[in-house]
């Protein structure tokens, strides 16, 4: 544009210094008029696509702003934030407009999400208080249940682990970062009373008490059988036969007396 004025400004200053026919002059500024006019025709089209572009980038971009500005004061943070991811997605996709108008609407659209994310900033830091808080609480308590170990007295340890569940409940969350941990450590003394009382059930398992003695008396049977072949062989004088007998004998009467020491813890 800046050019095809120089030339129009040129063009006029030739007309005065140097004089043509009419008719050459006439038929040199048609053309001249000519280019001109195209030109401008051109450059208006142009500014008002470009105008029309700029337009519709605003409009959409002035949408997404009235959206984020209608999340700025909810508390529900995890959907929020997510929301604002989505419009942040938007944004990117949305078309330019001018520099100057798209900075302008930038500063409005992230207005709109500081308020919100400084807001969330601030609950987050008072809740990273009260956490800690109960996360000290909660420590406490781990010691007190570790006090129960080794466990000797399945009733009273079970009476005092629910009492450390209820006040354990009642003290409420403790930073992610710790939850883990905390949660572990308090299972290990829940495990260990559980070990307790499945090794007690074991013992007084009345199945396998039974099955034992059944065992005891075949057991029993046996060796009586076996002392009999004994008596036998040494009436015979047969060396072999003794040695054999003495061995299956001798055998059968260990197995007994593990037999019965495992009874004895049965029954303890």
């Amino acid at each position: 544009h800046a050019r095809m004025n120089e030339l129009f400004e040129e063009w006029k200053k030739t007309q005065k210094e140097h004089h043509l026919a009419k008719s050459i002059e006439d038929e040199l500024w048609k053309r001249f008029r000519a280019a001109r006019t195209s030109f401008d025709r051109r450059r208006r089209a142009h500014f008002s696509q470009l105008d029309e572009a700029n337009a519709k980038a605003k409009r959409v971009k002035e949408a997404l702003i009235a959206e984020a500005e209608a999340l700025q004061n909810s508390t529900d943070w995890a959907a929020t934030a997510a929301k604002y991811r989505d419009l942040m997605d938007q944004w990117k996709a949305a078309p330019r407009g001018t520099r100057k108008e798209d900075d302008a609407l930038w500063a409005r659209f992230r207005a709109a999400q500081d308020v919100f994310f400084d807001a969330r900033t601030a609950v987050n830091a008072e809740l990273d208080k009260e956490f800690e808080a109960n996360l000290k609480a909660k420590e406490a308590l781990l010691e007190e249940a570790r006090g129960i170990l080794p466990v000797t007295d399945i009733a009273a340890a079970k009476k005092t682990l629910e009492g450390i569940l209820d006040r354990w409940e009642a003290i409420g969350r403790v930073p992610r970062n710790s939850v883990r941990r905390v949660e572990q450590e308090l299972r290990k003394v829940q495990d260990e009373i559980h070990r307790a009382e499945n090794a007690k059930w074991q013992k007084t398992d009345p199945a396998k008490q039974a099955r034992a003695n059944s065992m005891l008396t075949q057991l029993e049977d046996a060796i009586a059988g076996l002392e009999a072949d004994l008596a036998k062989a040494e009436a015979s004088g047969n060396a072999q036969k003794i040695k054999k007998a003495q061995e299956a004998l001798d055998a059968r009467k260990q197995w007994l007396e593990t037999l019965k020491a495992s009874s004895a813890e049965f029954g303890a």
